[in-house]
């Protein structure tokens, strides 16, 4: 298709592509919690973490019950991080690279919520204690300090119909998570097996 011939390399190219900002979208990033933005965190169950190391780029999910995600003051945000699979490729960024982007959801509600700064890895007992779920402390407290904070529109999530029911797929029309490890391993993991025991096992591995 030629696509290397039409391939956008300078400021100049890609801003003649787009009108000049509309001025909500400028109003609307700030350098701290509002009381506004405060009860979008409160209210999200899930966010995904950005960073960026040497070995590249990580965004990973995060999600527990909706205000998981604490607001310590109006420039400081905790995120516990519970048991995963141990690649801990994020966290090895933030110790090379603090910089984050942090992106909420609230199911339901078209607008997401941005956050920018730069985080932390605390193991303060106090702190991990306070996140306790189950008598179970996370591994560890990310500290994220606000830089920019913003909300983001409707349209990427009316598009997608993310929270529309219609629109929901049968996990089972898609491979599953033993499939997809026996087919990268050829065949030394995963399979059924993996598939039988995997409620279980991610039950008792919640947190």
């Amino acid at each position: 298709m030629g696509t290397n011939n039409h391939l956008v390399t300078t400021m100049e190219q890609l801003t003649a592509l787009y009108a000049e900002k509309l001025p909500a979208a400028v109003l609307k990033e700030i350098d701290h919690i509002n009381d506004c933005y405060r009860k979008l965190i409160e209210a999200a169950p899930f966010v995904t973490m950005a960073t960026c190391g040497p070995e590249g780029l990580d965004c990973s999910p995060k999600g527990d019950a909706p205000g998981f995600v604490r607001i310590i003051d109006e420039k400081t945000l905790a995120i516990p991080d519970r048991p995963g699979n141990n690649r801990i490729d994020g966290l090895r960024n933030i110790v090379r690279d603090p910089r984050v982007a942090l992106l909420f959801l609230i199911p339901g509600v078209g607008e997401t919520l941005r956050v920018n700064g730069r985080a932390a890895i605390s193991i303060d007992p106090e702190l991990m204690k306070s996140f306790t779920v189950n008598a179970k402390l996370p591994r560890c407290v990310v500290v994220v300090s606000i830089e920019s904070i913003y909300f983001h529109c409707s349209k990427a999530i009316l598009r997608s119909r993310l929270w529309d029911a219609a629109t929901q797929i049968d996990r089972k029309r898609l491979p599953s998570t033993g499939t997809i490890i026996a087919e990268l391993s050829e065949g030394r993991l995963g399979g059924a097996t993996y598939d039988r025991e995997a409620p279980e096992r991610i039950k008792t591995e919640l947190y």
